[in-house]
């Protein structure tokens, strides 16, 4: 490992710890209402917690905090340095995640409910475990607890309350000299040592205080899968109002997450690891700019602030990278802190990757590493370093490191501006530098050949045509997002669920589950996170990933395409490729039976495919061939079954079995009841030319989309296709445990 968990150098002067301290503290900001006329040192204005700059003009805070404001609408207050007095700046909340309150978790049971262990500590939180007279004396330094609020009164909590990870950013709206933490760029799992400091305001004798303090590590609440994955702290009290608040990892001298709960009637409460702002909107299209992606822009922000803060010849104070050599925080790591934060100002100077998935496929591809899709994914450049930390130690750290930045340099491009050249040039004289003092000429060497390439496929223009560096997969070979429902029979429209990322190998990389239950109504809700992180993980700007839905045959018929993953999101057969597939298991196929299957297969990719409806003739419903009879159709040929969707008996589902026991593994499902008779024969007629527009099989899924897009644009011409399912069970990709052995076609 690059970087192991130890806690740094012992015997740390108590001096850089406070030092540590100060940095924090510069950089943490209150938030408040934007009162009409409020002034920054008197009470007029509605104190709703606290937050920290993370980037020059960008605040980091929790939703539940910034979300309190007038719309959207937030004022920053904070001092430049000791003695400056305190300065007031409006803000906008430029995203929160999530973008709505819920009152409800995962679950099903209120998320911020007095029952629950723990409260938001937010100067408006829902909870309050302070609230109990006497639970700590009165000798507590915050005040009785005479009058069950030891900070003063406040207003009646919100109804609601705020879902992990409960995360916001805020933009100032006009620009302002102030101070930024550090920020990890690595999970904050990866923590270096057992205890972390935090800051933040609180109300203490009715008037609005800085605080401060160290906290013990204890654990988390959630897995490593789960989107509300929080650090469990303890051994002080977090006060209302510290919500928001910075998490500093003391052993690296890093931000680690932000202030999120606090434990009711206890001490200690939660962390959010900033790594989950990873989980961003993308941009829908390709970006142009780096101002188009939130997330990037303020992380290039940030690093090259603190390049700029390491290498400046003005200014006598200390700095973050100045505080983490103190700490020891290049124990076991490649690359000292100076060396870090060089390397990092340089790879923000470069436009981003261009899709988390073109990111995976270049670390993968580094010798060595065999996977890095931890949960949530790397999404830019910073990430995908601190990704490589826990790959390898020694030298071979180092040489790893370095031929990572060697793929950033020839890596593919959303777009390029005047400076990316000389930003390219400058990365690898930093790689060369690096490399002369001390690696192997034979290292050397195989740098200088990868800079000499790369300047040949370098062209200074977006590479999207021609990619440099062999990004994208060739066709079939895309990653795919499965879903995997699987109904309880004990429970009613209960289903266990699994997600994973689906590769050409063979390989399912698991993203989320949940065998405790969900009802078939809740689905949506439950499984927002988990796809949106597998999507996330597959899509590329011009190409949203295929979203493979498996269930027992007789629901194959379930909308899930209509599903909307958020109020304001179009239904997810609008945003991509929707299929179906069954997930029973079938009795082991004989080497006949294998053989046809696949020799269908190949023929309806390979060929013009055509259709033939089998369960409706000049308008009237008729039973599915035999299986002889549907084995007799050409092998190009793709069923549709007209009256699917006109009721659930056992014909339905006999029929569908016929066909999938017929060789067949692609299908039209028409779903929905009670159309009249007439319209079968338009159907017909539409649905047989969209299976030779396709041409071949495998285009069909995309061709699906296409239809439901129109629909939703209300394209008149489309609405034919409302209702619409495309059976698609790609026998080159069994589903996980299926047991399916393939021949080669």
């Amino acid at each position: 490992m690059i970087d192991g968990l130890g806690r740094g150098a012992p015997g740390v002067p108590a001096e850089t710890r406070r030092a540590l301290m100060d940095l924090v503290m510069a950089a943490t900001v209150r938030i408040h209402a934007p009162t009409p006329g409020y002034a920054p040192d008197e009470q007029g204005g509605k104190f709703l917690g606290s937050g920290f700059f993370i980037a020059p003009s960008w605040v980091l805070t929790c939703a539940h905090v910034a979300m309190q404001g007038e719309g959207r609408d937030v004022t920053v207050v904070f001092e430049t340095g000791p003695g400056s007095g305190e300065s007031a700046v409006p803000g906008t909340v430029v995203a929160a995640l999530p973008e709505h309150p819920s009152g409800v978790t995962d679950t099903g049971r209120a998320s911020y409910a007095p029952e629950a262990p723990y409260g938001t500590t937010g100067a408006y939180g829902t909870t309050d475990p302070y609230s109990t007279a006497g639970a700590y004396g009165t000798g507590d330094p915050y005040g009785s607890y005479a009058t069950g609020d030891p900070y003063g009164a406040a207003p009646p909590p919100p109804a609601g309350g705020w879902a992990a990870p409960d995360l916001a950013l805020v933009r100032l709206r006009r620009p302002t000299d102030h101070a930024c933490v550090y920020v990890t760029e690595r999970p904050a799992a990866f923590f270096g040592g057992g205890e972390v400091f935090y800051a933040g305001w609180t109300e203490i004798g009715g008037r609005l205080k800085r605080l401060n303090g160290q906290c013990t590590v204890q654990g988390t609440v959630g897995g490593w899968a789960d989107p509300d994955e929080q650090m469990r702290l303890g051994g002080d009290v977090l006060p209302p109002g510290v919500s928001g608040g910075p998490t500093v990892d003391i052993a690296r001298g890093e931000v680690v997450g932000v202030l999120k709960s606090q434990l009711v009637g206890a001490m200690g409460g939660t962390s959010i690891g900033v790594e989950r702002l990873r989980s961003l909107p993308v941009p829908a299209t390709m970006a142009g700019a780096e101002s188009d992606d939130d997330y990037q822009a303020v992380f290039h922000a940030h690093d090259r602030y603190h390049a700029y803060q390491h290498t400046s010849p003005v200014g006598t104070g200390r700095t973050w990278t100045d505080v983490q050599s103190s700490l020891g925080a290049s124990i076991d790591r490649a690359l000292s802190p100076p060396q870090r934060v060089t390397l990092l100002g340089k790879l923000a100077q470069l436009p981003p990757p261009v899709s988390t998935r073109g990111l995976l496929d270049l670390l993968v591809r580094l010798p060595g590493v065999h996977s890095v899709e931890r949960y949530p994914a790397p999404r830019s450049w910073r990430d995908g370093l601190g990704a490589l930390y826990e790959t390898r130690g020694g030298e071979a750290a180092l040489e790893l490191l370095l031929r990572y930045c060697m793929s950033v340099i020839a890596a593919e491009r959303p777009y390029v501006t005047p400076s990316t050249a000389e930003a390219e040039e400058e990365l690898w004289e930093w790689v060369k530098r690096v490399a002369d003092d001390g690696l192997s000429r034979e290292f050397r060497n195989e740098i200088t050949r990868l800079w000499a390439a790369a300047r040949l496929r370098t062209d200074r223009e977006q590479r999207r045509a021609a990619p440099a560096y062999g990004e994208r997969p060739a066709d079939g070979e895309a990653p795919f997002v499965l879903l995997e429902l699987e109904p309880r029979g004990w429970e009613r429209d209960s289903y266990d669920w699994r997600v994973g990322v689906a590769r050409h190998t063979g390989e399912v990389q698991p993203v989320g589950e949940d065998s405790r239950g969900t009802p078939g109504h809740a689905l949506p809700a439950r499984l927002t996170a988990s796809l949106t992180e597998a999507f996330r993980r597959c899509d590329e700007p011009d190409s949203p990933a295929v979203l493979q839905v498996a269930v027992v045959q007789s629901q194959l018929g379930m909308a899930v395409d209509r599903w909307q993953l958020a109020p304001d999101e179009p239904p997810l057969g609008v945003t991509r490729p929707v299929v179906v597939r069954r997930s029973d298991h079938e009795p082991p196929l004989t080497e006949d039976d294998t053989r046809e299957r696949m020799a269908r297969w190949t023929r309806a990719t390979t060929a013009a495919v055509r259709a033939a409806v089998v369960d409706c003739e000049d308008g009237l419903r008729v039973p599915v061939p035999t299986e002889e009879e549907l084995r007799a159709l050409a092998y190009e040929t793709v069923p549709v079954l007209c009256r699917y969707g006109d009721r659930t008996d056992g014909e339905t589902s006999a029929g569908l079995a016929r066909v999938v026991r017929g060789g067949f593994h692609i299908a039209l499902l028409r779903r929905g009841k009670d159309r009249p008779e007439a319209v079968c024969a338009d159907f017909h007629r539409r649905a047989a030319d969209t299976v030779a527009e396709a041409r071949t099989a495998d285009q069909l899924p995309r061709k699906i989309h296409e239809l439901r897009q129109g629909v939703r644009s209300g394209r008149a011409e489309m609405y034919w296709s409302e209702g619409l399912a495309l059976f698609y069970d790609d026998p080159h990709h069994p589903l996980p445990g299926s047991g399916q052995l393939l021949e080669a076609p």
